[in-house]
């Protein structure tokens, strides 16, 4: 049987193994994630307050734990990879772990959070209790070990030692630290003072990642928050400090300061560590291209959260999705769109499938990324050992 222990011995031998002199397809067996709600595939719904009708309806015609109309990057990642989706770690029914877990969770921080805890505080000022410390080294290092060992009876279910060593580590989260700032009216000073903070804690999880065999990594900034609906509604700027596609500009360029700071981060732990892969990924431009360039992808309510209601961005904090709310005596169920293709976002911090699709398009051929690997070229390039000659 397989401890946690031997995993990381495991990754050292693989680690030494001879480097390839030529690029190469990455064989990847597994996938293990962590982030937030741009990427929870059930978590939360599991966790907390159950799955919303509202949530999967074009692709999984019902729910299915996304905060989306249908299929998020994680999924999309995953099927080009030719693997399943992936199962979220706190899923208790049918869950498959074979070809990798999910740890990411809605409302989830990098930094630990000390106040408006869920369940005691709603969404959507609510915060996850399950943050990045936990997935990495509560849930995801628990992982390795009882797998392969209390995990053996259930074998088919289970990843092989050596995936964890093969597998694809990607990771999506920053995105609820710094809008909460905003949405608390931190000043420009107070949110890039928090800033090197997030940054250290991110990559000190990816080294603990590291160090439980963690070889390939696929890290993706954020996106830019400024065009989000949630901060347009609650924490609104003057029109003339919105740009040309109407986003907020204050909120995008403190974005891009914590993004240019995770580049820095990433670029250090490919120094550190030059026998892994670190792949930052540019999700902000692909994002923030749909914004520019609306029509091109047939957005045709590109600023507007599509299942919401009220106001300019059709967002609420008292009317989310699938809630229910009354107005001018009459009582409804706030619904979705009737075409969410129609918008980039979903439900005031989430994006939509077809926002979804058309990012990761941009981002898997590499052309976003640094270095520029194409999400099947995102491994190391030597030839990984085989578990029975070690």
């Amino acid at each position: 049987m397989y401890s946690a222990l031997s995993v990381f011995l495991f990754s050292i031998l693989v680690s030494q193994s001879h480097v390839s002199a030529c690029s190469k397809h990455c064989d990847f067996p597994a996938i293990f994630n962590f982030g937030d709600g741009n990427s929870d595939t059930g978590a939360f719904a599991a966790w907390f307050f159950g799955q919303s009708p509202f949530f999967g309806q074009s692709y999984f015609n019902g729910s299915a734990g996304r905060v989306s109309d249908g299929r998020l990057l994680i999924d999309f990642i995953a099927t080009e990879l030719g693997l399943p989706f992936l199962h979220p770690y706190m899923d208790s029914l049918g869950a498959n772990f074979s070809h990798g877990a999910n740890f990411a969770n809605v409302f989830s921080t990098i930094q630990l959070p000390t106040a408006n805890v869920i369940p005691s505080t709603p969404p959507p000022r609510g915060l996850n209790p399950v943050n990045l410390d936990i997935q990495v080294v509560s849930q995801f290092s628990q992982f390795t070990n009882r797998s392969q060992t209390q995990g053996r009876a259930f074998e088919k279910f289970m990843p092989e030692p050596e995936d964890f060593v093969q597998a694809l580590y990607t990771i999506d989260i920053g995105q609820i630290d710094l809008t909460q700032e905003f949405l608390n009216n931190r000043t420009d000073d107070e949110v890039r003072a928090i800033v090197p903070g997030l940054i250290n804690r991110l990559t000190a999880n990816i080294k603990i990642l590291y160090s439980l065999g963690g070889r390939s990594f696929w890290i993706h900034n954020l996106g830019p928050n400024g065009c989000l609906p949630i901060l347009l509604t609650l924490a609104p700027v003057p029109d003339d400090q919105l740009d040309s596609a109407g986003c907020a500009i204050r909120y995008n360029v403190l974005t891009q300061y914590f993004n240019t700071e995770l580049k820095r981060g990433v670029d250090g732990l490919g120094t550190d560590f030059p026998l892994a892969a670190f792949t930052y990924v540019d999700i902000y431009s692909a994002r923030y291209s749909l914004y520019q360039e609306p029509e091109r992808y047939g957005f045709t309510h590109p600023l507007e959260a599509c299942c919401g209601y009220g106001g300019r961005y059709n967002y609420g904090e008292n009317s989310l999705c699938g809630s229910t709310i009354t107005v001018n005596g009459t009582q409804f169920t706030v619904v979705p769109c009737e075409n969410p293709s129609d918008y980039i976002n979903y439900e005031g911090q989430t994006y939509t499938q077809a926002a979804d699709e058309i990012t990761f398009n941009k981002i898997s051929t590499g052309q976003l990324s640094h270095p520029p690997n194409s999400l099947k070229t995102a491994c190391p390039q030597f030839s990984f050992a085989r578990v029975d000659d070690i």
